[in-house]
């Protein structure tokens, strides 16, 4: 589908009879103008798009692109946004960045991760044998995918679960692009407030878990207590919200192509691919990676100025058949499937990706054999996708088994 005119409007809203695909006005644009204006908020911002693989991750690579929101011509989600606290690294560039980053590397190593697998397998049982009983639809979302990785994250930091409804409410602000910028500064402090107060508990009552550790280094004199409550605030916010949504649409997708689902049970290796190919397919980050330049940069065929902004659309990047072999078909035995940037790349890309990789290799397999008679309860025209979220998923499943 051709652009409408000569600078359209960026757009997320997917057709409903095609909602695991991008809008295919950014395929078209791939092809045919891959590093193109696109206007938002009404035309009074005109930044840049880039949708094709290699210039995505030209981009998301070099340092002459920045990540401060706060930036004069930086392609805000929300008119107004200012930059969150130092703990929500992702926004901050250089030395703020690799300090805060660094505080959490060794939570994320592959080794730790994987001492988690047996505490994501028990959850994932438990879920199911509840799920299980149930009778009649039963939305998937509520009772399986959204409360899963929140009970990991929230065992991996030390958070009580009880409290999960006030953290998905404040989290449910961050991601909604409806949200006004004081709504979404006022959700920021109330995490931060929530996980200050847990930080200094942790020092009378220590636990084998994330904030403790972080209350750790703020004795040693490296972060503050705030900064070791925005850190956690920032992982609880991350930790559950994207996985939740991996996990539903995964599940969508896989029972629109049935004949995937056996790769699922082929041992770890098999297991991991069709992850990485899941991640590709359906890189659910679809309002793009946010940057702003700092200097001249050439990107493609055309010359970004510095102040301009730019929009990496990863989504669309990732079905770029320049790097994937008919990137619309899901093929969980797609080898290569690893070469996507459903977690970013270069210094910024996300931190918790082992995490999510784990979730998910973990819950996949284990919820097709438990449940190997699941399906869809409505038309797949009639499920309710997050459209105006900055992480696409589902409000609510239906299924039956």
């Amino acid at each position: 589908m051709p652009p409408t005119s000569p600078t359209p409007a960026f757009e997320l809203t997917r057709p409903h009879t095609a909602p695991l695909d991008p809008p295919p006005l950014y395929a078209d644009l791939r092809e045919k103008s891959p590093v193109t204006r696109v206007t938002l908020h009404g035309g009074r911002l005109t930044p840049w798009l880039v949708t094709r693989w290699e210039d995505a991750r030209a981009v998301l690579g070099s340092p002459a692109f920045s990540t401060d929101p706060s930036l004069p011509g930086a392609p805000q989600d929300r008119e107004g946004q200012q930059r969150s606290p130092r703990g929500f690294f992702q926004q901050y560039d250089g030395s703020v960045h690799t300090m805060m980053r660094r505080t959490l590397t060794r939570e994320f190593m592959v080794k730790r991760v994987d001492a988690l697998r047996p505490a994501i397998a028990r959850l994932t049982d438990e879920l199911l044998a509840t799920m299980s009983e149930l009778s009649g639809p039963v939305d998937l979302v509520e009772h399986f995918s959204l409360p899963l990785p929140s009970l990991v994250i929230c065992e991996l930091l030390g958070v009580p679960y009880e409290d999960h409804t006030f953290f998905q409410e404040q989290s449910k602000t961050l991601v909604d692009r409806t949200a006004t910028a004081e709504e979404s500064l006022k959700a920021f402090a109330n995490l931060g407030e929530y996980l200050l107060g847990l930080v200094r508990a942790k020092r009378t009552a220590p636990g084998d878990d994330l904030i403790t550790r972080l209350a750790g280094q703020v004795d040693e004199g490296g972060i503050t207590d705030q900064d070791a409550a925005d850190l956690s605030a920032f992982l609880l916010f991350a930790g559950h919200e994207t996985t939740a949504n991996m996990i539903a649409l995964s599940t969508v997708t896989l029972l629109e192509n049935p004949e995937q689902i056996p790769r699922l049970f082929g041992g770890p290796d098999q297991v991991a691919v069709a992850v990485e190919e899941l991640l590709r397919y359906l890189t659910i980050v679809h309002f793009g990676l946010r940057r702003t330049a700092l200097e001249d940069v050439t990107v493609g065929d055309v010359t970004i100025r510095a102040g301009e902004g730019v929009i990496i659309s990863i989504n669309v990047a990732n079905r770029d058949p320049e790097f994937f072999a008919a990137p619309d078909d899901l093929d969980l035995a797609r080898a290569d499937a690893r070469r996507h940037i459903a977690f970013g790349y270069g210094v910024h890309q996300c931190l918790g990706q082992p995490l999510a990789r784990a979730e998910l290799q973990v819950v996949m397999p284990e919820l097709f054999r438990r449940l190997p008679d699941l399906k869809l309860a409505v038309p797949l025209e009639e499920i309710a996708f997050k459209q105006d979220t900055s992480v696409y998923g589902i409000l609510e499943l239906p299924v039956t088994w």
